[in-house]
């Protein structure tokens, strides 16, 4: 199994909307591609500035291009993450998963 960590800042005036979108837009979408295993949004608001990641679980590599595209590496966004996000950050992170 592999996990995918996206990261993403707003401003924690925007990040009440920001979360309800993630939630009803972002994680049904994760869920609905075939060999995902789980989709999470964490928040921690620190200051003026709420950082979100994005914790998905994928059965394979292969999963994951179905959802974000050939170059797994590359951040995968949504049409409404320009108006809220500080920045667009390039790349997602993935980790090999083991349970024992």
């Amino acid at each position: 199994m592999v996990t995918r960590i996206w990261h993403g800042a707003t401003p924690a005036t925007k990040s009440d909307e920001y979360l309800t979108l993630m939630r009803t837009i972002a994680i049904p979408d994760y869920r609905s591609t075939p060999g995902n295993k789980g989709a999470y949004a964490l928040r921690r608001i620190e200051g003026d500035t709420a950082h979100f990641l994005m914790v998905t679980f994928w059965e394979s590599e292969d999963a994951i291009r179905a959802f974000a595209g050939d170059d797994i590496s590359v951040a995968k966004y949504y049409d409404f993450d320009k108006d809220f996000l500080l920045e667009l950050e390039p790349h997602s992170t993935h980790y090999e998963m083991y349970d024992k």
